[in-house]
């Protein structure tokens, strides 16, 4: 994991420059310049513009009871678009816009889900596992009596014989 973190840290950036070197000798230096700040600007109203309807859909998903983890991871990716987009670079933006596209962030959100199971608070009777999607994936039902119940009625059953 070091290793991935320490090639990401190394090899984005010099990739990044080398791009922005190259566009900056095509169009101009000003024109580059001008070109990572449009995007920046765009991108960020963007993600804020998705990012609100993310938060109403988490707010609707609670409202109905089912657990919002699609809507969240939804969040979390435009989390990731936004600071992609604030970076300077050629890209870090086309990553940035490309978590921009909701078919192509639910896509991943469903994919991410469909490795994590999610359990529905409180551990209630009939309150089973449940699916990012609101499905109940399996009940289980039962009784139980606690050890100290069944020695109490063991103890009153000797007494009783006696």
């Amino acid at each position: 994991m070091a290793a991935r973190l320490l090639l990401l840290f190394i090899v984005a950036p010099v990739i990044e420059l080398w791009l922005l070197i190259k566009v900056g000798g095509l169009i101009g230096v000003i024109p580059t310049i001008a070109l990572v700040l449009l995007t920046a600007v765009i991108g960020s109203q963007l993600v804020r513009r998705q990012g609100l309807e993310v938060m109403q859909r988490i707010r609707a998903a609670q409202a109905h009871g089912e657990a919002p983890a699609l809507p969240v991871l939804n969040g979390a990716a435009l989390l990731l678009a936004g600071l992609f987009l604030i970076t300077p670079g050629f890209l870090s933006d086309t990553l940035g816009f490309l978590l921009l596209v909701p078919k192509l962030r639910e896509r991943i959100a469903r994919a991410l889900l469909s490795r994590v199971v999610i359990m529905t608070p409180g551990g209630m009777a009939g309150a089973g596992r449940r699916s990012p999607f609101g499905r109940d994936d399996s009940t289980i039902e039962g009784e139980y009596r606690r050890k100290s119940d069944v020695r109490d009625a063991a103890n009153d059953r000797i007494s009783r014989d006696d």
